[in-house]
């Protein structure tokens, strides 16, 4: 069964087998969207990939009102996504991969939405799964969560941006051991060298990653889009390329009525009200 197209990612969401989304649930603008293949432990097969990038599309249509993304493992699958299935990759040649390969995959698809982009890493998130989380923006763990690179163990080497993505975010020494060595980590030392954000027991963990959520929600979606933008830049640009690019989109949001919106709202001591233009 694949999900099909629909006008809304609760439309889309309600047609896929491994892919939930709930929207406004717990605040405005913000859309929870949860992979659930627990017999699996969310492994990313070809199915649920092509279902979270049709999920991915409808949050990202102009209709939507969604401004910030979460995105999950399903808890009783206890993972955030244990990897590749490696049954696929075992059935495929050279020339299959290669195909599948072929950009944008999920992991391009998370880092290049328009909506800021938080990780709940709820459990396990191995190889592919790893790889999905450094796709988001921020990640917050689960202290029961282990995070790693194995695809050596398999003979392999990571494929959806491990290589690139890690080094930007834990250095090339961390980068380097991590890969080459297969080894997992628990939450506290991803937290300790980067790889995530923040750890969190049961008492807070949900409340703080909805928190923070909601806080972006709260922005205007607008400049939440050209935040993004200008941050994503630095791990793509040099120094000046990135401060000419950072220029361009300050300048730019000096043309949206949300610019005059949110000052005027800070001069008379008021709440905006975001038209999201």
């Amino acid at each position: 069964m694949t999900c099909g197209v629909g006008a809304d990612p609760e439309t889309v969401a309600a047609d896929c087998e491994f892919v939930d989304c709930a929207v406004g649930d717990r605040a405005d603008g913000l859309a929870t969207v949860t992979l659930s293949r627990p017999d699996a432990r969310n492994a990313l097969n070809a199915q649920l990939r092509e279902e979270l990038k049709r999920v991915l599309d409808a949050v990202e249509r102009e209709e939507s009102d969604v401004r910030v993304v979460v995105l999950t493992g399903a808890d009783e699958a206890k993972a955030f996504v244990a990897g590749a299935d490696v049954t696929e990759l075992r059935e495929r040649d050279m020339v299959e991969q290669r195909r599948a390969s072929e950009r944008p995959r999920v992991y391009e698809r998370v880092a290049d939405l328009r909506q800021p982009v938080i990780a709940r890493i709820n459990g396990h998130a191995l190889g592919g799964g790893c790889e999905l989380a450094q796709a988001c923006d921020v990640r917050i763990a689960h202290e029961r969560a282990k995070l790693g690179q194995p695809e050596i163990n398999l003979g392999l080497i990571p494929g959806g941006g491990g290589t690139q993505r890690l080094v930007r975010l834990v250095g090339e020494g961390q980068a380097m051991k991590l890969i080459c060595s297969g080894e997992l980590i628990d939450a506290d030392e991803a937290a300790d060298i980067g790889l995530v954000d923040e750890v969190h027991g049961d008492d807070d963990f949900d409340d703080r990653v909805y928190d923070l959520a909601a806080s972006m929600a709260d922005k205007s979606p607008v400049a939440l889009e050209h935040a993004k933008k200008a941050v994503r830049a630095a791990s793509r640009m040099g120094l000046d390329g990135g401060l000419d690019y950072e220029s361009e989109l300050f300048v730019g949001l000096f043309a949206t009525t949300d610019k005059d919106e949110g000052i005027d709202a800070f001069l008379e001591g008021r709440e905006p009200e975001w038209e999201g233009r």
